[in-house]
């Protein structure tokens, strides 16, 4: 029972990795015909949300109750892990390459990693230590961070991304709310929609939208048509996935699965895009998951012994959560 569910979690973690990583290849069309990229989030969170609500609802059998008794954790998540993270890492690429950027906000489960060693004083296996600096080798050759002037304001924006991230995978794993993960996912992305409709509206990001057709994927389609299908597919169904697979494998392993993400979406642009991959991409690929291969081989804590916090991650440019 417990390898089936080790095998349901690793298969949601994927897919949910597949679903927010396929979402740069999504966008791309409405970025190349005009829109902002604060508008297109904000429509892809508000089509996210509208599709959850009733799901949500039903999950929640129409009580409200649960939402209020967790109303910090609710809001912690909805503001921070939902819009926190999509408004700073569009305010980190104004300032730093997007490159950059993106390598930051990635560095969430070595950054969980690195708070378990120092809250429990407890070092992490050595599979851990070495499936983080694998990973993250990897991350350097997919994303190849590009050079220009490191500004210190954009890279604080970065490491507000990374620290959102972080928070939607250890409030993910979180059990004792009573919360389903559908449920979770409908109000944090409703909360997060109306956190976003209010920057663009004070003019905090841009917006920017064309509502006409575009070419979407060799032929043309009406502006709603990916607007849509990145709603549903790398919003609704991720965030649902993304938690449910982050409640049966944990935040440490959940946090590596996710950034299966820059490989997905890499992927996702070859096929779609013709975006070609090359050698060294490749290999970054390879390498981050061969680092998610060795962190599956944790151990289990020893009865008694110093228990590590559970730990946890969410471009185009993979355009993932962002």
């Amino acid at each position: 029972m417990r390898a089936s569910r080790g095998i349901l979690g690793i298969t949601l973690g994927l897919g949910s990795g597949l679903a927010f990583g396929a979402g740069g290849a999504i966008v791309k069309p409405l970025l190349e015909s005009g829109w902002s990229p604060g508008a297109a989030v904000f429509f892809r969170v508000l089509v996210g949300a509208l599709l959850l609500l009733v799901p949500g609802l039903i999950a929640l059998k129409f009580d409200l109750r649960p939402l209020w008794r967790a109303k910090w954790t609710v809001l912690t998540y909805s503001v921070i892990a939902v819009a926190g993270v999509q408004l700073a890492f569009y305010m980190s690429i104004s300032r730093i390459p997007v490159s950059t950027a993106l390598l930051i906000e990635y560095l969430a489960p070595v950054a969980l990693v690195a708070l378990a060693w120092v809250r429990t004083r407890h070092v992490p296996q050595f599979v851990v230590l070495a499936g983080s600096v694998v990973a993250i080798v990897g991350l350097v050759l997919v994303i190849g961070p590009a050079g220009g002037a490191l500004d210190p304001v954009g890279i604080a924006f970065a490491a507000v991304a990374m620290i959102g991230v972080a928070v939607y995978y250890v409030l993910g794993e979180r059990s004792d709310t009573g919360i389903p993960p559908i449920a979770l996912a409908a109000v944090g992305l409703f909360i997060g929609c109306l956190v976003l409709g209010l920057s663009l509206a004070v003019g905090l990001v841009p917006f920017e939208a064309n509502f006409t057709v575009m070419p979407f994927f060799g032929t043309t389609a009406p502006w709603w048509v990916p607007v849509l299908t990145v709603g549903a597919l790398s919003t609704a169904f991720a965030y649902v996935s993304g938690i449910m697979a982050i409640q049966i494998l944990g935040t440490r392993l959940a946090s590596f699965l996710g950034l299966s993400e820059v490989v997905f979406a890499g992927i996702v642009a070859w096929i779609l895009l013709g975006e070609a991959i090359g050698p060294v991409q490749l290999l970054g690929g390879l390498l981050i998951l061969g680092g998610i291969v060795l962190v599956r081989f944790e151990r289990p804590a020893l009865a008694g012994g110093p228990e590590p916090m559970p730990v946890p991650v969410g471009t185009v440019e993979p355009a993932s959560r962002t």
